[in-house]
């Protein structure tokens, strides 16, 4: 904007572009005519407003010829606007490139290469990782205490906490409030994986952690490979639709067995590992679809850490009831 009014300033001192200055001085010499007795100068009636229009057109025939001066103001006054349309423009275009250039630095600038994207990608998993670690070695006695004393505020808390990280990587663009929605998934699963080894460890199963640490890698990574190699298979909406009915239909069954006092049906972890070894290919494959923005990069690490979490529970959950 400040180009534009340099112009415009500059082409006024030049005395190019005056409409009330030009148009007094052509009436000044049409009076002096008219007084040095030129009757037929300027007749005042020849002045129709209906000659000067919003293009400043302007025609001598509205206009004794012997009016030098009025005519001289409309010969200036036309190249005069002739040349400042040509400034408008030669600013429009010039603002246009440059619109055009900062809108494609910033679209520029969100986009990163796959070697970025896949390392954000695996520095917030590790990170998801490293509290689950703080959580179960310094804080798991004092997760037990608050589940076993309030066990309705952990469970509120918990729902709590993982809806709105859940609403916040989903909904934002912004990756400094998707990381903080991570941030809030990971910690109440986190004190659930906490209090799940807890009590393993006291039951005498603390040797199957290693092995469905190692299993859950295993399969993580080899899902991760299939759903490479065959995407369009595992990014599918089919594929989508089925692992989410499966595992609503899941969920519900065993809110039944639990209401019911039936306990749990051995089976139904093995359907819930194969959804989740489902949902690790599917997330990869989207995560990998589409332009690679920092944003997706942290969105896809929240939806693996749930994948791979629940999927290290059902695996621990199997191991110690074959050893029972």
């Amino acid at each position: 904007m400040n180009l534009k009014n340099d112009d415009s300033n500059n082409y006024n001192q030049q005395g190019g572009y005056n409409l009330n200055g030009n148009y007094s001085n052509g009436y000044n010499n049409m009076n002096d005519n008219y007084n040095n007795g030129y009757n037929n100068g300027y007749n005042a009636n020849s002045y129709n407003a209906n000659s000067y229009n919003t293009n400043a057109n302007f025609t001598q025939n509205n206009y004794n010829p012997g009016n030098g001066g009025y005519n001289n103001y409309n010969s200036n006054y036309a190249a005069n606007q002739n040349l400042f349309n040509g400034m408008s423009n030669s600013y429009m275009a010039g603002n246009n490139v440059t619109y055009q250039q900062v809108q494609s630095s910033y679209a520029n600038a969100e986009r990163i290469s796959d070697e970025k994207f896949n390392m954000i990608l695996g520095g917030c998993l590790l990170w998801g990782f490293l509290i689950n670690c703080v959580l179960c070695t310094v804080f798991s006695d004092s997760i037990v205490t608050l589940a076993i004393n309030n066990y309705v505020l952990f469970l509120i808390s918990y729902f709590v906490l993982v809806i709105a990280g859940s609403v916040m990587v989903n909904k934002s663009d912004n990756p400094v409030v998707s990381f903080i929605g991570y941030n809030l998934i990971v910690i109440p699963i986190g004190m659930i994986i906490s209090m799940s080894l807890s009590i393993y460890v006291s039951a005498g199963y603390a040797s199957i952690i290693p092995v469905a640490f190692g299993i859950t890698a295993v399969v993580t990574l080899t899902m991760m490979l299939l759903s490479s190699f065959f995407p369009d298979f595992f990014a599918s909406n089919t594929m989508g639709k089925i692992l989410g009915i499966t595992l609503l239909v899941t969920i519900i069954i065993e809110l039944i067995l639990l209401i019911t006092g039936a306990g749990s049906l051995g089976i139904i972890d093995y359907i819930v590992v194969l959804i989740f070894c489902g949902y690790i290919g599917y997330d990869w494959a989207k995560a990998n679809m589409g332009e690679k923005t920092v944003d997706k990069a942290v969105d896809a690490a929240a939806m693996l850490y749930v994948d791979i979490a629940n999927l290290f529970l059902r695996i621990m959950r199997i191991l110690a009831r074959a050893q029972r």
